[in-house]
């Protein structure tokens, strides 16, 4: 089986695949300076790595890579394989410097192109929101980062002293009675017409109406009341490890 692992700036997702697609996955938080001894005692909880025989990786946090590195030697029998520079991924990138772009953006792009066809645009909820962009030639041809929904609320409620943590759920209109529901309405559409604004104007750039992809954890909250996104695939990052994983036996 193989293991596919996005290791985020906040949380790691993972997931087993075998011949028939994906089948179990989960979400832990993303702990900087575990070491490989814990990450196997961590993985160990979840799975049998006995079963494991390739393990394919991305993640933004080069501390952990060693640490992945190590639990795969001590713990499995398995190959790891990291996406990054002279990793065979089957997608162009243009971009100036191919080493800036993160491996999960890759990761999406791989598997947008391959799942709905190029032109296309992932936009990936994360620490930071991503919007990545597969040109008609089936290309990656860059994108644009913006602050992720999490962050942005966290340095609201830190800056004003008279505000407070909210759930991240739907209110139930857009204009706010509480002040609690007055938060939650600027951050779904607030965040749906940014991400509105930016699509729209990729497609105006790219010249094409590019089908837009997102993923990620809070998609199925803003996606909803998006006018440019229509489809939400929770797992388009580990299908995207999947694809490159088989890329490079």
């Amino acid at each position: 089986m193989l293991l596919a692992v996005d290791v985020g700036n906040t949380s790691t997702v993972f997931g087993l695949f075998d011949r028939s697609g994906l089948t179990e996955n989960w979400r832990i938080a993303t702990e900087r300076h575990r070491s490989g001894d814990e990450l196997g005692a961590l993985y160990k909880s979840f799975l049998d790595l006995g079963a494991i025989d390739g393990i394919s990786l991305s993640s933004t946090v080069p501390q952990l890579s060693r640490s992945y590195q190590e639990f795969a030697e001590r713990y499995t029998d398995a190959r790891l394989l990291e996406l990054g520079p002279g990793v065979k991924t089957g997608i162009p990138v243009r971009y100036d410097d191919p080493r800036e772009v993160g491996p999960d953006r890759i990761a999406n792009a791989v598997a947008a192109a391959d799942r709905y066809g190029a032109p296309c645009i992932v936009v990936d909820f994360g620490t930071s929101t991503n919007f990545d962009v597969v040109s008609a030639e089936a290309e990656y041809v860059g994108g644009v980062l913006a602050p992720g929904i999490e962050i942005s609320m966290d340095a609201l409620f830190r800056r004003a002293a008279r505000l407070r943590n909210v759930d991240f759920i739907e209110p139930p209109s857009v204009i706010g009675k509480t002040t609690v529901a007055s938060l939650q309405s600027g951050l779904v559409y607030g965040f749906a017409g940014q991400v509105d604004g930016i699509v729209g104007r990729i497609r105006g750039e790219l010249g094409v109406d590019a089908r837009a992809i997102a993923t990620g954890g809070l998609a199925d909250l803003i996606v909803p009341h998006s006018t440019t996104v229509q489809l939400v695939d929770p797992f388009l990052t580990l299908e995207g490890l999947r694809l490159v994983w088989e890329q490079n036996p």
